[in-house]
């Protein structure tokens, strides 16, 4: 098996987790104490937006590191999708499968279902609910819990926050009230 092999096959979650936990004492070491990429958001409007804002008027090159860091993320993401891809299809658990075909998605070919994530999609009703509503939905969320999924889990509950343990919480418990509460509701209008 040579290199790129080795790269593209599926990561068990035994290595692909302390991986991404390594992260925590990694930035604890060189002086960090924050992590997520909802901040970079922030970051980018502070150092782009000329205007006044209280919210945006701060040492944001202080946190470039974090920019480079989604920079990094977004070159990752277009090399493994253009150059590293796995040929086989993503493996989803049979339950899930029949479940999602109730809804009406056919197509498990990719990372994520073309019946929903298609570009074609974009100017109908699922497209409304799933990008438009949904992606605000997410930053309205993340803002209103004061970080992301990744801030909050990862380095939040490692330096014993708190806060980030409720916002942990709340993020799984809202992922499950969604999956199954809402989304059954939400496929029933849309399609």
């Amino acid at each position: 098996m040579n290199f790129l092999d080795f790269i593209r096959q599926p990561w068990s979650w035994y290595v692909a987790g302390p991986l991404i936990g390594l992260t925590v004492p990694t930035l604890l070491l060189i002086g960090n104490k924050s992590f997520g990429i909802s901040s970079s958001l922030r970051h980018i409007c502070a150092a782009c937006l000329p205007f006044n804002i209280p919210f945006f008027t701060y040492n944001w090159k202080k946190e470039a590191w974090n920019l480079f860091f989604v920079a990094g993320v977004l070159l990752g993401g277009f090399l493994a999708t253009y150059f590293l891809t796995n040929p086989n299809a993503v493996e989803i658990a049979p339950a899930t499968e029949t479940a999602l075909r109730g809804y009406g998605i056919r197509d498990f070919s990719g990372l994520m279902p073309a019946d929903l994530f298609a570009t074609a999609n974009l100017f109908t009703m699922k497209g409304l609910f799933f990008f438009v509503i949904g992606g605000l939905l997410v930053g309205f969320g993340t803002r209103w819990a004061g970080g992301c999924t990744s801030g909050h889990a990862i380095m939040g509950l490692s330096n014993l926050q708190w806060p980030s343990l409720v916002a942990t919480i709340s993020f799984m418990v809202g992922g499950f009230a969604m999956t199954h509460l809402l989304l059954p509701f939400i496929f029933k209008l849309v399609n």
